[in-house]
């Protein structure tokens, strides 16, 4: 059981570690900054090169992995987002949707329900593996904690794949190309977590129902990292233009 657990908390660590490598780094800017020119050394002249060589293989490679991932899928997905741009561009058109909203409203809408149902979703899952599972509280609109859990969750996982649809639309209608950046590769980490915790409860009443509650408590906390980290390539993404 303790394998299992520490084999799911690896394969989590590995793929988040490789999707979010530049996730924090900020986005480089189109303007420039007066400085004093010098002549650098060689050996910095070298130093600096093979930093930026780094830097450039490094997003190459990162680059390639996503496009093996999503190759299969980006020419329908980009089809069905085509059918939705023309819609924003009218309503950019005709002023009804400020350029500041059409940026920012998909990252605003997903993280208010990852900061509210999905944290509280997670919380009450911790509060069923202690024990609490038969308690009513504000939070739970009169039924039990056991009974909540499920619903805030599931709701919280149907608004994550409609605003996903969402996000494809407006990155292509600002003329951004779609499934090929870290955002992308933690949405899809996300989305198959947030379906394989929904998968494991049929589990429970099981033989290896304890394995499946040990393994689902543990893997909803590295799905809520692998949110969160998508929380942040988002804000990076969107800086970045």
């Amino acid at each position: 059981m303790r394998a299992t657990i520490t084999n799911t908390f690896a394969f989590a660590a590995v793929v988040l570690s490789a999707v979010t490598t530049n996730a924090f780094i900020a986005p480089q800017g189109n303007s420039f900054v007066a400085k004093k020119h010098t002549l650098p050394s060689t050996s910095s002249a070298f130093d600096v090169n093979s930093v930026s060589a780094g830097r450039t293989c490094n997003r190459v490679g990162q680059t390639n992995m996503q496009m093996s991932i999503f190759d299969g899928v980006k020419g329908p997905v980009q089809s069905y987002v085509d059918i939705w741009t023309p819609m924003f561009h009218a309503a950019q058109d005709t002023g009804l949707v400020p350029d500041f909203l059409l940026h920012w409203g998909h990252g605003a809408a997903m993280a208010s329900v990852l900061l509210s149902m999905g944290v509280i979703g997670a919380y009450m899952g911790w509060q069923i593996r202690l024990g609490n599972g038969e308690d009513v509280t504000s939070l739970t609109l009169g039924e039990t904690i056991r009974e909540a859990h499920p619903k805030i969750i599931g709701g919280a996982f149907f608004f994550f794949l409609l605003g996903g649809q969402g996000g494809l639309v407006l990155l292509d209608f600002q003329g951004k190309t779609i499934l090929e950046s870290p955002h992308a590769m933690t949405a899809l980490l996300s989305v198959v977590l947030l379906a394989t915790q929904a998968l494991l409860p049929k589990l429970f009443a099981s033989k290896n129902g304890q394995t499946a509650r040990d393994v689902h408590a543990y893997l909803g906390s590295a799905t809520m990292v692998a949110l969160f980290a998508h929380l942040a390539t988002g804000v990076n993404l969107g800086l970045s233009f």
